[in-house]
């Protein structure tokens, strides 16, 4: 079993890791802006999801794999940041529908639910920042007289998706709020459209050129 001062240890660095933003909160902000809060917090979820799918991928020795092989570290980055750009380009592509919308004096249309759920899936569990945060400093936590390792790394992963989630949600709905007052004006909406699919494209591009110590 987890010792409550391991835990807590761990939950605190795991809060100063989170609260920096990076692909997943970026990527959340960017569905706040272009579709709105509802899309946003079902990404949050799914991108909380896909970080817990990475503890558990850790627990049964991907973290070690990823750390020492730079090969399967740049398979993850390149296909997390081509994702990005993929949905940037069709943000870019269908801006105008959210003009459209607007002057139609009906919301945007929500996306389906398992597949906004999907894409934050994907970003959460392409992200490099945390699969390397996990494989670096969760094996330091456990105590192998404690019990099971897998089992001690499953609880204490439960930390990152929980602050994830939380934090994550806050910028959700700070960002559709600032989407509501965009959403006055058809140029303004517009122009939210094209700036969140850049910021995804910008988004993708740079994370496929971000390396890592080695």
């Amino acid at each position: 079993m987890v010792s409550g001062a391991h835990f807590a240890a761990f939950a605190a660095l795991t809060f100063l890791m989170v609260v920096v933003p990076g692909p997943s909160v970026l990527f959340t902000i960017s569905r706040a802006l272009t579709v709105g809060r509802r899309d946003a917090l079902l990404t949050v979820v799914g991108n909380s999801i896909g970080v817990y799918t990475q503890v558990v991928a850790v627990a049964f020795g991907l973290g070690v794999l990823v750390t020492t092989s730079a090969a399967v570290f740049t398979t993850i980055k390149i296909a997390g940041a081509l994702y990005l750009v993929y949905l940037g380009v069709q943000a870019l592509r269908h801006r105008r529908k959210l003009t459209d919308a607007m002057a139609a004096k009906v919301p945007a249309k929500p996306g389906r639910v398992l597949t906004v759920l999907r894409d934050g899936f994907v970003v959460g569990f392409a992200n490099p920042k945390s699969i390397v945060f996990l494989a670096a400093l969760l094996p330091q936590f456990v105590e192998p007289a404690a019990g099971s390792v897998a089992v001690q790394m499953l609880l204490l992963g439960l930390c990152l998706p929980a602050i994830a989630l939380a934090t994550d949600t806050a910028w959700a709905l700070v960002a559709g709020t600032a989407r509501a007052w965009f959403a006055r004006s058809p140029k303004r909406l517009e122009m939210v459209g094209g700036t969140g699919g850049l910021v995804m494209i910008g988004l993708g591009t740079t994370l496929a050129f971000t390396g890592r110590g080695d």
